[in-house]
């Protein structure tokens, strides 16, 4: 819940083979992440960080992303996915159809994204100019952080710090302390969404002190709107110190459905407006998973508040993994082990296309299971029996 000051990254709004374009040396292909620190950002970074990735934005520019030493490389795909989403344009939204103006005016604000060893606890001693996030904030999907959910130690505020980056130097904020952003009618309507959760006791839940802080640094906005997105995308859904609130308890709506119950102003400026109702990243799940992954929500599974909304996935490592998919178009890739898909109804209410090494899974029932693309996955598990594929 912090408010850093920002840098600079770089957006590709459809494609996700942009590559950096800095020489590659010993970076790796895959994962788009290179090994020097460019020079045009200066000794201040390339003496405090040693990897560098970025999302090129429509005009040219660049959107950069340092990390420091502790930070895996899957950490730093993590967050470069969840700059992505957000840029990715919303065909059909009111603000989000086109997000090319947005993400050309973070690159010429110069929007920087300051992955850091540690946590927020004033222990790294690095101070440069850009939007902070921390190791232990990162929650790669399928690692024991992400899977166990436990907020005092690793909570995930990915999100919350990567939308600072983004409302600051994308959308813009109105007032003193700010650049100029591509979005003015957008954040009017977030200010009157915030103005109203702040005086109706919505947000802001007493939290009298760190409020006045956010008056003066006209931060107001930018922390409400991070409070309602983090519940928007189930980040709180699996948190037990309050059955009804999120964000610590400052903010009264704990899940997507309460937010369109308790804050239906809140809900207003979601509801087809510039964020995607899904993730749109492609997650990569990481190699030391086991088991059963679900897209499903599943009150026994804490994880799948969050996973519930993802619709890409890709499995890492060697581990025998099952996966439970939801009602979105999934798109899944399996790993080196045995990967198996586990349906909602019997095989006969499918139409199923299989060739090589790839499947097409459609489910004749509506909103149920989808429509699913499969790569390298050995089983289909469904109600009345297991197809094996290869």
């Amino acid at each position: 819940m912090k408010k850093i000051i920002l840098l600079s990254i770089i957006f590709s709004s459809c494609s996700n083979d942009s590559s950096i374009d800095q020489p590659m040396g010993q970076a790796n292909l895959e994962l788009r992440i290179e090994n020097i620190i460019p020079n045009s950002l200066g000794k201040e970074y390339s003496n405090n960080f040693n990897r560098y990735t970025n999302v090129v934005t429509p005009n040219g520019g660049k959107i950069h992303i340092v990390a420091q030493s502790n930070l895996t490389d899957e950490q730093i795909v993590r967050a470069r996915s969840t700059l992505e989403h957000f840029l990715e344009n919303y065909q059909g939204s009111k603000y989000g159809s086109d997000k090319s103006e947005l993400a050309n005016k973070m690159s010429e604000n110069g929007a920087i994204l300051t992955l850091l060893n540690g946590q927020d606890d004033g222990n790294n001693p690095v101070e440069v100019n850009g939007q902070a996030l921390f190791e232990n904030e990162i929650q790669v999907e399928g690692h024991p952080w992400y899977i166990n959910q436990e907020y005092n130690n690793h909570r995930d505020a990915t999100y919350e710090e990567i939308l600072h980056l983004v409302h600051d130097y994308g959308i813009g904020i109105d007032g003193h302390n700010s650049f100029p952003g591509a979005m003015p009618e957008y954040q009017s309507e977030i200010r009157e969404a915030q103005k109203t959760a702040l005086s109706n006791n919505l947000w802001g839940i007493d939290a009298e002190r760190w409020i006045n802080e956010l008056i003066d640094e006209n931060s107001l906005t930018q922390e409400y709107l991070a409070a309602l997105i983090d519940s928007y995308y189930g980040l709180w859904g699996a948190w037990t110190d309050s059955n009804t609130h999120g964000m610590w308890g400052i903010y009264v709506a704990k899940t997507r459905d309460e937010i369109l119950t308790e804050d239906p102003i809140g809900a207003e400026i979601m509801n087809n407006k510039f964020f995607h109702p899904h993730l749109t990243y492609n997650a990569r799940i990481d190699s030391s998973f086991n088991g059963n992954f679900s897209l499903r929500f599943d009150s026994s599974k804490p994880y799948t508040h969050h996973s519930q909304y993802l619709k890409d996935i890709t499995l890492l490592g060697s581990n025998d993994i099952s996966v439970s998919i939801n009602q979105l178009d999934n798109n899944i890739t399996g790993n080196q082990g045995i990967n198996t898909v586990i349906f909602s109804g019997n095989s006969s209410e499918y139409i199923l296309n299989i060739s090589d090494n790839k499947a097409s899974v459609i489910d004749k029932i509506l909103d149920r299971d989808g429509i699913n693309i499969l790569q390298n996955i050995e089983k289909l598990e469904f109600k009345d029996q297991t197809i094996e594929l290869n």
